[in-house]
């Protein structure tokens, strides 16, 4: 396979950037070891939380090839079914934070709903394996950052919003993840080449390409373009036209050097990636926002808390806001922590009558599923908490409240892209606040709050214009009609249509 550290779409990379990227294998190798060589063997199994859902099935490793599991990992769920070469499609992903899990969960809604079998690949999920233990420890570093950085004014404007916005955008950086991507390919080894891969991180993506699979689409998340994303010998799905172009020519990738373009079939404009679930019901669940404002009905503000609690100040300022609405009638809220319990239990100890005013949902999946089934026909009052400990639930159970709420609240993260009234509040990385631009100009969410009161400014702008939520609700409709939300079938298609 050609070096891909040294080149990268035809730009040459220099040598003292190559040779950092040699050292960040060699360190990784030398802590974590090297099982290239390793013949892990794939198994898959229905995935029990939301297989159902979405038909999705997981691939698991096994240590070595033809190792037979004992009974405990059969009972366990190890290998009970066999990879359908036809209609297979792996959806290739990690653990970090939620934004990646929620994308992959809408690239399988949407090859489920196309008569394709989805098959769950999760990279961080493999604890013997040199891969996960890579991420892993890429992961807890990024988690560590973003914690500081929302504690620290100073380590956020001098190291993580240059490193977010403009470090991660550098072709050097892709470099070295090229290189750290040779480590992670041996998971791949046993899974059938031509059974197509869509990448939602682009570690997925990259480790695809260096195994030798042979149709892979790396499906870029965010709309700010950066050479963190890119994973050449792939197919690259963009999700905004303003994406397209900043990556069609690599925009500031190197300094202010104009770079070799990526070539037309490297990339492809696809749409936003929504679940089939969001996207098929967009028009009825919109004019039920509509008719709850018309009819004086509580406003539903669902309300995201994931990251280990980032952006909790804010989110305990809309909670201590509304409570006097909610208490009126006039605001009923939805608060999913995601699997942070303690998030929730410290919301509790700080806002005095929470826990009053509060229905715990936790833990309790049916009964989660339920609440969001009858919510979508009936009235709801008052504010509900969601905490789940299994990530699957932790992440969908967002997107299943989705449909029933009137306002989203999140930062402009992958939400950004969903097709419901949003409410941003800040942003935690540099590159974020372009996914808040691009709803803003489409007409479904709002401009980015950079504080406390510019978010209650938009809180109560909500409530109490009439026109500001169905005019966005008006926007949704039209975006449909447009294909914007059409990204995760067009991936899908993408991805099968390779093999003709």
């Amino acid at each position: 396979m050609a070096e891909k550290s040294k080149v990268i779409y035809g730009n040459r990379i220099s040598e003292r950037d190559y040779k950092k990227a040699v050292r960040s294998k060699e360190k990784f190798a030398a802590k974590f070891g090297d099982d290239s060589n390793a013949d892990y063997d794939a198994v898959i199994k229905k995935n029990e939380y939301i297989g159902d859902l979405l038909g999705v099935s997981d691939i698991r490793l096994l240590e070595k090839k033809n190792q037979k599991a004992d009974d405990s990992k059969a009972d366990d769920g190890q290998g009970s079914e066999t990879f359908d070469l036809e209609k297979g499609i792996i959806v290739g992903n990690i653990r970090m934070g939620f934004g990646h899990y929620r994308i992959s969960m809408a690239m399988a809604s949407a090859a489920n709903s196309m008569g394709y079998k989805p098959y769950w690949m999760d990279l961080n999920s493999y604890e013997q394996t040199t891969c996960t233990k890579v991420i892993s420890a890429q992961n807890d570093l990024y988690s560590m950052g973003s914690r500081i950085s929302q504690k620290s004014m100073l380590f956020n404007k001098a190291v993580w919003e240059p490193m977010n916005y403009e470090g991660f955008r550098k072709l050097s950086y892709n470099a070295s993840d090229q290189k750290n991507a040779e480590l992670m390919a041996a998971v791949y080894a046993n899974v059938p080449k031509e059974i197509p891969v869509i990448g939602t991180h682009v570690w997925p993506a990259q480790a695809a390409v260096h195994a030798g699979m042979k149709y892979v689409v790396n499906a870029i998340p965010d709309n700010w373009p950066m050479a963190l994303h890119l994973a050449e010998g792939s197919v690259h799905a963009i999700q905004t036209h303003n994406a397209y172009m900043g990556y069609r020519i690599l925009n500031g990738m190197q300094g202010k050097h104009v770079l070799n373009p990526m070539p037309a079939d490297s990339l492809v404009y696809t749409g936003h990636y929504v679940d089939h679930e969001l996207v098929e019901n967009i028009e009825k669940d919109c004019e039920a926002r509509k008719n709850r404002k018309a009819n004086k009905k509580p406003m539903r503000f669902l309300l995201t808390i994931g990251g280990a609690g980032a952006g909790k100040e804010i989110f305990a300022a809309i909670i201590k806001y509304l409570m006097k609405a909610v208490k009126k009638e006039k605001a009923a809220l939805y608060v999913n922590v995601g699997d942070y319990q303690n998030v929730w239990d410290e919301l509790v100890s700080e806002i005095a009558g929470l826990k009053e005013l509060s229905t715990e949902h936790f833990g309790n999946w049916e009964e989660t599923k339920q609440f969001c089934s009858d919510a979508l026909e009936g009235d709801v009052t008052g504010i509900h908490a969601f905490c789940h400990k299994n990530i699957f639930e932790a992440v969908y159970c967002t997107n299943l409240l989705m449909r029933s709420c009137d306002v989203l609240v999140t930062k402009p993260s992958e939400l950004s892209f969903y097709p419901v009234p949003k409410l941003f509040v800040k942003r935690i990385g540099g590159h974020e606040r372009w996914g808040a631009i691009h709803s803003a100009e489409i007409g479904d969410g709002t401009l980015e709050c950079r504080d406390i009161p510019h978010t209650l400014q938009m809180v109560k702008l909500f409530i109490q214009d009439e026109t500001f939520l169905p005019d966005m609700c008006d926007n949704i409709v039209l975006n449909k009609k447009m294909g914007i939300y059409d990204g995760a079938y067009k991936v899908v298609e993408l991805a099968m249509g390779l093999k003709k």
